[in-house]
Protein backbone atom coordinates (compact mmCIF):
# COMPACT_ATOMS: atom_id res chain seq x y z
CA UNK A 1 0.00 0.00 0.00
CA UNK A 2 1.55 3.55 -0.95
CA UNK A 3 2.28 6.22 1.11
CA UNK A 4 0.36 9.26 1.52
CA UNK A 5 1.07 12.76 2.07
CA UNK A 6 -2.49 14.45 3.15
CA UNK A 7 -1.53 17.97 2.53
CA UNK A 8 0.43 18.09 -0.51
CA UNK A 9 -0.15 20.96 -2.02
CA UNK A 10 -1.17 23.10 0.71
CA UNK A 11 1.20 26.18 1.53
CA UNK A 12 0.97 27.74 4.51
CA UNK A 13 2.78 31.03 5.11
CA UNK A 14 4.14 30.63 8.95
CA UNK A 15 4.18 34.06 10.60
CA UNK A 16 4.20 32.36 14.49
CA UNK A 17 7.41 32.32 16.27
CA UNK A 18 8.32 31.16 20.01
CA UNK A 19 6.22 27.35 20.15
CA UNK A 20 2.16 27.46 19.51
CA UNK A 21 2.37 28.77 16.57
CA UNK A 22 5.25 26.74 15.20
CA UNK A 23 3.81 23.28 16.84
CA UNK A 24 0.80 23.99 14.96
CA UNK A 25 2.54 24.47 11.22
CA UNK A 26 5.60 21.69 11.93
CA UNK A 27 2.28 19.14 12.45
CA UNK A 28 0.92 20.73 9.13
CA UNK A 29 4.09 20.17 7.52
CA UNK A 30 4.80 16.40 8.74
CA UNK A 31 1.33 15.84 6.91
CA UNK A 32 2.78 17.42 3.59
CA UNK A 33 2.14 20.77 3.69
CA UNK A 34 4.77 23.28 2.33
CA UNK A 35 5.65 25.64 5.07
CA UNK A 36 7.38 29.03 4.83
CA UNK A 37 8.67 30.14 7.89
CA UNK A 38 8.80 34.26 8.60
CA UNK A 39 11.76 35.40 10.73
CA UNK A 40 13.62 38.58 11.17
CA UNK A 41 16.59 39.09 9.60
CA UNK A 42 19.23 38.93 11.99
CA UNK A 43 18.03 36.80 14.78
CA UNK A 44 14.78 35.42 13.44
CA UNK A 45 12.42 33.24 15.52
CA UNK A 46 12.88 34.37 19.41
CA UNK A 47 14.15 30.27 20.13
CA UNK A 48 16.67 30.21 18.08
CA UNK A 49 18.46 31.91 21.57
CA UNK A 50 16.72 30.49 23.71
CA UNK A 51 19.02 27.85 25.78
CA UNK A 52 21.00 26.05 26.75
CA UNK A 53 20.68 23.41 25.93
CA UNK A 54 21.97 23.58 22.03
CA UNK A 55 22.69 20.97 20.10
CA UNK A 56 25.53 20.70 17.37
CA UNK A 57 23.37 22.27 14.81
CA UNK A 58 20.99 25.03 17.21
CA UNK A 59 18.96 25.44 19.96
CA UNK A 60 17.51 22.18 20.97
CA UNK A 61 13.95 23.88 21.90
CA UNK A 62 13.80 26.19 18.25
CA UNK A 63 14.92 22.62 16.84
CA UNK A 64 11.71 20.85 18.49
CA UNK A 65 9.12 22.54 16.52
CA UNK A 66 10.12 24.10 13.28
CA UNK A 67 11.00 20.54 11.45
CA UNK A 68 10.38 20.60 7.72
CA UNK A 69 9.96 23.89 6.99
CA UNK A 70 11.96 26.60 4.87
CA UNK A 71 12.89 29.71 6.68
CA UNK A 72 12.73 33.27 4.28
CA UNK A 73 14.09 36.28 6.37
CA UNK A 74 11.58 39.33 5.69
CA UNK A 75 11.67 42.97 7.91
CA UNK A 76 7.83 43.80 8.04
CA UNK A 77 9.04 47.15 8.51
CA UNK A 78 10.37 47.84 5.12
CA UNK A 79 8.09 48.21 2.58
CA UNK A 80 9.51 46.12 -0.17
CA UNK A 81 9.71 43.30 2.10
CA UNK A 82 5.76 43.81 3.58
CA UNK A 83 5.12 43.24 -0.09
CA UNK A 84 6.88 40.13 -0.25
CA UNK A 85 5.00 39.23 2.50
CA UNK A 86 1.57 40.33 1.10
CA UNK A 87 2.15 37.98 -2.05
CA UNK A 88 2.89 35.38 0.38
CA UNK A 89 -0.23 35.51 2.10
CA UNK A 90 -2.14 36.06 -1.34
CA UNK A 91 -0.37 32.65 -2.49
CA UNK A 92 -1.17 30.74 0.36
CA UNK A 93 -3.93 28.36 1.17
CA UNK A 94 -3.11 28.84 5.22
CA UNK A 95 -1.56 31.71 7.34
CA UNK A 96 -0.34 31.30 11.17
CA UNK A 97 0.49 33.92 13.20
CA UNK A 98 0.59 34.93 16.71
CA UNK A 99 1.63 39.20 16.71
CA UNK A 100 -0.28 40.63 19.85
CA UNK A 101 -3.82 41.45 18.27
CA UNK A 102 -3.83 43.77 15.60
CA UNK A 103 -0.44 43.44 14.89
CA UNK A 104 -0.69 42.17 11.84
CA UNK A 105 -3.62 45.06 10.37
CA UNK A 106 -1.10 47.56 10.74
CA UNK A 107 1.28 46.09 8.37
CA UNK A 108 -1.43 45.88 6.16
CA UNK A 109 -1.30 41.87 6.77
CA UNK A 110 -4.61 41.23 9.03
CA UNK A 111 -7.43 38.85 7.71
CA UNK A 112 -9.72 41.11 6.52
CA UNK A 113 -7.47 42.99 4.13
CA UNK A 114 -6.04 39.32 3.16
CA UNK A 115 -9.26 37.87 2.59
CA UNK A 116 -10.73 40.59 -0.06
CA UNK A 117 -7.79 39.76 -2.49
CA UNK A 118 -7.87 35.96 -1.64
CA UNK A 119 -10.86 34.79 -0.19
CA UNK A 120 -9.79 30.65 0.12
CA UNK A 121 -7.03 32.00 2.87
CA UNK A 122 -7.36 30.42 6.02
CA UNK A 123 -5.69 32.67 8.33
CA UNK A 124 -5.56 31.31 11.85
CA UNK A 125 -4.52 33.81 14.34
CA UNK A 126 -2.96 32.93 17.90
CA UNK A 127 -2.84 34.90 21.13
CA UNK A 128 -2.91 35.00 24.61
CA UNK A 129 -6.24 36.33 25.75
CA UNK A 130 -8.12 36.28 22.62
CA UNK A 131 -8.98 39.85 20.29
CA UNK A 132 -11.36 41.07 23.10
CA UNK A 133 -10.86 42.01 26.47
CA UNK A 134 -7.46 40.83 27.08
CA UNK A 135 -6.09 41.51 23.47
CA UNK A 136 -3.71 44.10 25.45
CA UNK A 137 -2.45 41.12 27.54
CA UNK A 138 0.89 40.05 26.89
CA UNK A 139 0.40 35.61 26.28
CA UNK A 140 2.70 33.39 28.20
CA UNK A 141 2.42 29.71 28.86
CA UNK A 142 3.64 30.43 33.01
CA UNK A 143 0.94 33.13 33.21
CA UNK A 144 -1.98 31.37 31.51
CA UNK A 145 -1.42 28.43 33.44
CA UNK A 146 -1.80 30.36 37.01
CA UNK A 147 -3.80 32.52 36.29
CA UNK A 148 -6.07 29.69 34.08
CA UNK A 149 -6.67 27.65 37.05
CA UNK A 150 -4.16 24.93 36.21
CA UNK A 151 -1.62 25.85 39.25
CA UNK A 152 -4.38 25.80 41.63
CA UNK A 153 -4.72 21.91 40.92
CA UNK A 154 -1.08 21.11 40.59
CA UNK A 155 1.33 20.35 43.41
CA UNK A 156 1.38 19.15 46.82
CA UNK A 157 -1.94 20.14 48.83
CA UNK A 158 0.58 21.53 51.53
CA UNK A 159 3.36 22.94 49.00
CA UNK A 160 3.23 25.98 46.36
CA UNK A 161 1.11 25.99 43.24
CA UNK A 162 3.48 23.80 40.06
CA UNK A 163 3.45 24.58 36.42
CA UNK A 164 3.71 21.35 34.44
CA UNK A 165 7.07 20.34 33.32
CA UNK A 166 6.54 21.41 29.64
CA UNK A 167 4.79 24.51 28.29
CA UNK A 168 1.66 22.53 28.07
CA UNK A 169 -0.97 25.57 27.38
CA UNK A 170 1.40 26.65 24.26
CA UNK A 171 1.19 22.71 22.90
CA UNK A 172 -2.67 22.18 24.00
CA UNK A 173 -3.15 25.32 22.12
CA UNK A 174 -0.65 24.48 18.67
CA UNK A 175 -3.44 20.96 18.50
CA UNK A 176 -6.65 23.35 18.93
CA UNK A 177 -4.97 25.74 16.04
CA UNK A 178 -4.26 22.72 13.91
CA UNK A 179 -7.69 21.08 14.39
CA UNK A 180 -9.16 24.54 13.46
CA UNK A 181 -7.28 24.71 10.16
CA UNK A 182 -8.13 21.14 9.33
CA UNK A 183 -11.35 21.68 9.95
CA UNK A 184 -11.71 25.34 7.87
CA UNK A 185 -9.39 23.31 4.86
CA UNK A 186 -12.13 20.12 4.73
CA UNK A 187 -14.80 23.76 4.63
CA UNK A 188 -13.29 25.10 2.07
CA UNK A 189 -13.36 22.11 -0.39
CA UNK A 190 -17.14 22.93 0.10
CA UNK A 191 -17.92 26.57 0.48
CA UNK A 192 -14.81 27.79 -1.56
CA UNK A 193 -13.84 30.22 0.88
CA UNK A 194 -11.70 30.52 3.69
CA UNK A 195 -12.11 31.41 7.04
CA UNK A 196 -10.75 33.25 10.20
CA UNK A 197 -9.53 30.68 13.69
CA UNK A 198 -8.93 32.75 16.49
CA UNK A 199 -7.35 30.63 19.19
CA UNK A 200 -6.06 31.98 22.53
CA UNK A 201 -3.88 30.47 25.15
CA UNK A 202 -6.75 30.73 28.09
CA UNK A 203 -9.29 29.25 26.40
CA UNK A 204 -7.58 25.95 25.24
CA UNK A 205 -6.24 25.76 28.86
CA UNK A 206 -9.57 25.90 30.07
CA UNK A 207 -10.59 23.64 27.22
CA UNK A 208 -8.49 21.44 28.67
CA UNK A 209 -9.64 21.11 32.13
CA UNK A 210 -12.06 18.48 31.24
CA UNK A 211 -13.68 16.65 34.29
CA UNK A 212 -12.36 19.20 36.61
CA UNK A 213 -13.61 22.34 34.97
CA UNK A 214 -16.82 20.47 34.45
CA UNK A 215 -17.19 20.02 38.78
CA UNK A 216 -17.04 23.75 39.08
CA UNK A 217 -19.99 23.81 36.69
CA UNK A 218 -21.89 20.78 37.13
CA UNK A 219 -21.87 20.36 40.74
CA UNK A 220 -20.16 23.99 42.17
CA UNK A 221 -17.07 21.37 43.29
CA UNK A 222 -13.52 23.70 42.94
CA UNK A 223 -10.56 21.29 42.74
CA UNK A 224 -7.82 21.99 44.46
CA UNK A 225 -4.26 20.68 44.92
CA UNK A 226 -4.09 16.79 45.45
CA UNK A 227 -0.88 15.82 44.45
CA UNK A 228 -0.75 12.48 42.19
CA UNK A 229 -4.36 11.53 43.82
CA UNK A 230 -7.46 11.42 41.66
CA UNK A 231 -10.39 13.29 42.83
CA UNK A 232 -12.29 10.86 42.02
CA UNK A 233 -10.38 7.61 41.19
CA UNK A 234 -8.95 5.80 43.95
CA UNK A 235 -6.18 4.04 44.25
CA UNK A 236 -5.10 6.51 41.02
CA UNK A 237 -1.65 7.74 41.92
CA UNK A 238 1.83 7.06 43.12
CA UNK A 239 2.27 4.32 46.06
CA UNK A 240 5.39 3.79 47.78
CA UNK A 241 7.30 0.47 47.52
CA UNK A 242 10.62 -0.69 48.47
CA UNK A 243 12.82 1.41 46.09
CA UNK A 244 10.74 4.48 45.33
CA UNK A 245 7.08 5.16 44.18
CA UNK A 246 5.01 3.23 41.16
CA UNK A 247 1.75 4.46 39.73
CA UNK A 248 -1.17 2.34 39.70
CA UNK A 249 -4.27 3.72 37.92
CA UNK A 250 -7.10 1.45 39.22
CA UNK A 251 -10.04 2.46 36.69
CA UNK A 252 -12.65 -0.23 38.32
CA UNK A 253 -13.40 -2.71 41.21
CA UNK A 254 -12.36 -5.56 39.08
CA UNK A 255 -9.03 -4.16 38.45
CA UNK A 256 -8.86 -3.21 42.43
CA UNK A 257 -9.81 -6.99 43.58
CA UNK A 258 -7.20 -8.20 41.08
CA UNK A 259 -4.60 -5.93 43.05
CA UNK A 260 -5.49 -6.68 46.56
CA UNK A 261 -4.71 -10.48 45.43
CA UNK A 262 -1.47 -9.75 43.83
CA UNK A 263 -0.02 -8.10 46.70
CA UNK A 264 -1.57 -10.39 49.07
CA UNK A 265 -4.12 -8.99 50.57
CA UNK A 266 -7.42 -10.00 49.31
CA UNK A 267 -9.61 -9.00 52.11
CA UNK A 268 -9.25 -5.14 51.18
CA UNK A 269 -11.30 -5.73 47.94
CA UNK A 270 -14.30 -7.39 50.35
CA UNK A 271 -13.84 -4.39 53.05
CA UNK A 272 -16.96 -2.55 52.84
CA UNK A 273 -14.90 0.65 52.98
CA UNK A 274 -12.98 -0.24 49.92
CA UNK A 275 -14.99 -2.65 48.01
CA UNK A 276 -16.45 0.24 45.57
CA UNK A 277 -15.02 3.20 43.87
CA UNK A 278 -16.89 5.76 45.63
CA UNK A 279 -16.48 3.58 49.04
CA UNK A 280 -12.49 4.02 48.32
CA UNK A 281 -12.91 7.28 47.55
CA UNK A 282 -14.22 8.30 50.80
CA UNK A 283 -11.87 6.02 52.88
CA UNK A 284 -8.52 6.88 50.61
CA UNK A 285 -6.76 8.39 53.76
CA UNK A 286 -7.27 4.42 55.19
CA UNK A 287 -6.76 2.91 52.44
CA UNK A 288 -3.66 4.15 51.24
CA UNK A 289 -1.71 3.10 53.92
CA UNK A 290 -2.52 0.12 54.04
CA UNK A 291 -1.93 -0.67 50.37
CA UNK A 292 1.59 0.84 50.56
CA UNK A 293 2.49 -1.34 53.60
CA UNK A 294 2.14 -4.24 51.47
CA UNK A 295 4.17 -2.93 48.60
CA UNK A 296 7.06 -2.35 50.54
CA UNK A 297 7.88 -6.34 49.51
CA UNK A 298 8.84 -5.54 45.96
CA UNK A 299 10.66 -3.11 43.62
CA UNK A 300 8.84 -0.54 41.36
CA UNK A 301 9.71 -2.49 38.41
CA UNK A 302 8.98 -5.68 40.15
CA UNK A 303 5.16 -4.29 41.04
CA UNK A 304 5.04 -2.52 37.04
CA UNK A 305 5.78 -6.50 35.71
CA UNK A 306 3.73 -7.97 38.50
CA UNK A 307 0.76 -5.56 37.27
CA UNK A 308 0.80 -5.30 34.09
CA UNK A 309 0.74 -9.21 34.00
CA UNK A 310 -2.73 -9.13 35.21
CA UNK A 311 -4.25 -6.33 33.76
CA UNK A 312 -3.51 -3.47 36.65
CA UNK A 313 -2.41 -0.31 34.91
CA UNK A 314 0.99 0.24 36.56
CA UNK A 315 4.37 1.56 35.75
CA UNK A 316 7.45 3.14 37.50
CA UNK A 317 8.27 6.78 37.35
CA UNK A 318 10.58 7.07 34.38
CA UNK A 319 12.62 9.52 32.66
CA UNK A 320 12.50 11.04 29.68
CA UNK A 321 15.22 8.89 28.16
CA UNK A 322 13.67 5.92 29.65
CA UNK A 323 10.07 6.81 28.44
CA UNK A 324 11.16 6.71 24.50
CA UNK A 325 13.39 3.71 25.58
CA UNK A 326 10.20 2.22 26.60
CA UNK A 327 7.71 3.77 23.69
CA UNK A 328 10.63 1.58 21.68
CA UNK A 329 10.09 -1.25 22.88
CA UNK A 330 6.66 -1.45 22.54
CA UNK A 331 7.38 -1.34 18.83
CA UNK A 332 6.31 2.71 18.23
CA UNK A 333 9.30 3.66 16.88
CA UNK A 334 9.42 7.19 18.35
CA UNK A 335 12.46 8.84 17.24
CA UNK A 336 13.36 9.97 13.83
CA UNK A 337 16.60 11.34 12.00
CA UNK A 338 16.35 14.24 10.09
CA UNK A 339 18.95 15.21 7.48
CA UNK A 340 19.75 18.48 5.52
CA UNK A 341 19.45 19.61 2.05
CA UNK A 342 22.71 17.09 1.20
CA UNK A 343 20.51 13.80 2.58
CA UNK A 344 23.06 14.09 6.16
CA UNK A 345 21.44 13.32 9.42
CA UNK A 346 22.37 16.26 11.51
CA UNK A 347 20.12 14.84 14.30
CA UNK A 348 16.93 13.18 15.98
CA UNK A 349 13.49 13.85 17.31
CA UNK A 350 10.24 12.74 18.11
CA UNK A 351 8.58 11.53 15.52
CA UNK A 352 4.63 12.91 13.89
CA UNK A 353 2.74 11.06 16.77
CA UNK A 354 -0.14 10.05 14.71
CA UNK A 355 0.07 6.88 12.69
CA UNK A 356 -1.54 6.12 9.13
CA UNK A 357 -2.94 3.74 7.17
CA UNK A 358 -1.74 4.33 4.54
CA UNK A 359 1.58 5.00 5.83
CA UNK A 360 2.37 8.97 6.71
CA UNK A 361 5.22 9.57 4.08
CA UNK A 362 6.22 12.53 6.39
CA UNK A 363 9.22 14.61 5.27
CA UNK A 364 12.28 14.46 7.43
CA UNK A 365 13.62 17.72 6.65
CA UNK A 366 16.03 19.34 9.52
CA UNK A 367 14.79 22.48 10.81
CA UNK A 368 15.81 25.21 8.49
CA UNK A 369 18.96 27.54 9.25
CA UNK A 370 18.09 30.97 9.53
CA UNK A 371 17.06 32.89 6.09
CA UNK A 372 18.18 29.47 4.98
CA UNK A 373 15.81 29.06 1.53
CA UNK A 374 15.66 33.20 1.52
CA UNK A 375 16.83 33.75 -2.16
CA UNK A 376 14.68 31.14 -3.64
CA UNK A 377 11.45 32.68 -1.99
CA UNK A 378 12.18 35.72 -2.51
CA UNK A 379 13.03 35.13 -6.69
CA UNK A 380 9.77 33.21 -6.35
CA UNK A 381 7.89 35.83 -4.87
CA UNK A 382 9.10 38.75 -7.30
CA UNK A 383 7.61 37.02 -9.89
CA UNK A 384 4.77 38.01 -10.15
CA UNK A 385 3.80 37.58 -14.11
CA UNK A 386 4.81 33.79 -14.64
CA UNK A 387 3.90 32.42 -11.29
CA UNK A 388 6.27 30.24 -11.47
CA UNK A 389 6.21 27.06 -8.88
CA UNK A 390 6.88 27.34 -5.72
CA UNK A 391 10.53 26.36 -4.34
CA UNK A 392 10.65 22.89 -2.79
CA UNK A 393 13.17 22.00 -0.48
CA UNK A 394 15.32 19.26 -1.88
CA UNK A 395 14.50 15.58 -1.34
CA UNK A 396 16.05 14.07 1.25
CA UNK A 397 17.64 10.01 1.36
CA UNK A 398 14.63 7.62 3.50
CA UNK A 399 15.39 7.23 6.48
CA UNK A 400 14.06 3.36 6.10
Amino acid sequence: MSSIRPLEGIVVADFSRVLAGPLCTMTLADMGATVIKVERPGSGDDTRSWGPPFSATGSTYFESVNRNKQSVTLDLSHPTDKELAKELALRADVLVENFKPGGMDIMGLGYEQLAELNPRLIYASISGFGSTGGAHLPGYDFMVQALGGLMSITGEPDADPMKAGVALVDVLTAKDATIGVLGALNARATTGRGAHIEVNLLSSLQGALANQGQAYLGAGKVATRMGNAHPSIVPYQLLRCADGSVAVACGNDAQFVKLCTEIGEPALAQDARFATNSARVANREVLIPLLEAALQSDQGAGWQDRFSGIGVPAGKVAGIDEGLDYAQSLGLDPIIEVRDAHGVVVGKQVRHPITWTPALDAPTHAPPHLGEHTEAIRDWLSNTETQTPIPQQPQVLSTS
